[in-house]
């Protein structure tokens, strides 16, 4: 067991959850809760880690043989409740946690290479709330979407926020970080002819009107200051979402949502 945060273990955990940094340089990020953990695919778990007697009744039993049976060599360790409760980014830890791998996707991923239909792409420029982010890709699965592309001022898809708020979505909707979002914005364009649509004030169609039968591709920008002249003046087309009263625009995730869902809509 292990009984002191000056664990090397402990402070990498710790490490892990504060900073971006870390995870990208490790390619590891950290999962927490028994249903969370139980939806990591066998083949990304790296290392189990419980609080202290979670082990001894039947549900911590029952739990550590499924770990066992999808990843019989992933070391699993128990831990001493003061120092796991420190490890935890969560105010109330469920008693167990997982180091879990990163996976690598490619743009033909994205593209939805194993899906078998056309493309369906959400693209996030610099969008700043873990809740919007975790939303975005929950509802990306849920709406049938074959990827998400985010550039590197968009928050870290895997912070420990985005990654409660995704309820294991992450593990199943392919998603890339690129440095240059305006050159991949041009490749799904000129190479893959994906239509990329941007939500704009100088739209003149509803997104209602508009067919996403073909290879379709979404902007989403910053919750402040939307997308930038720069990007937006790359979409194939702008759009817009009917709005009564006052507003000037929507949440970022709900405007995300109701587009990827009129995709599916009119796809299936």
């Amino acid at each position: 067991m292990i009984t002191s945060t000056n664990n090397n273990q402990i402070k990498n955990i710790i490490a892990l959850n504060k900073k971006a940094r870390e995870r990208r340089a490790q390619r590891l990020f950290v999962v927490e809760g028994i249903r969370a953990v139980a939806e990591v695919p066998g083949d990304l778990l790296h290392a189990i880690y419980y609080i202290e007697g979670f082990g001894d009744s039947a549900d911590g039993k029952e739990f550590l043989a499924e770990i066992k049976a999808k990843a019989s060599d992933v070391p699993c360790e128990e831990v001493a409740k003061s120092v796991f409760n420190s490890m935890c980014d969560t105010v109330t830890p469920q008693g167990v946690l997982a180091l879990v791998k990163m996976q690598d996707f490619s743009l033909e991923d994205i593209l939805g290479a194993t899906s078998g239909g056309p493309a369906h792409i959400i693209i996030l420029e610099s969008l700043q709330d873990p809740g919007n982010m975790g939303t975005i890709v929950r509802t990306a699965e849920g709406a049938g979407a074959t990827g998400i592309i985010m550039n590197n001022t968009t928050v870290d898809i895997y912070s420990p926020k985005v990654v409660r708020s995704t309820m294991g979505s992450i593990f199943r909707v392919p998603h890339l970080i690129v440095s240059d979002l305006g050159d991949t914005i041009k490749t799904l364009e000129d190479k893959y002819g994906v239509a990329v649509y941007a939500a704009h004030l100088k739209g003149d169609k509803f997104y209602t009107e508009l067919d996403f039968k073909g290879p379709t591709a979404f902007m989403i920008g910053n919750e402040g200051n939307g997308l930038t002249d720069e990007m937006a003046d790359l979409a194939t087309s702008y759009l817009k979402i009917p709005m009564e009263g006052q507003l000037e625009s929507l949440n970022a995730s709900v405007a995300a949502s109701l587009l990827m869902y009129e995709t599916h809509r009119q796809r299936y």
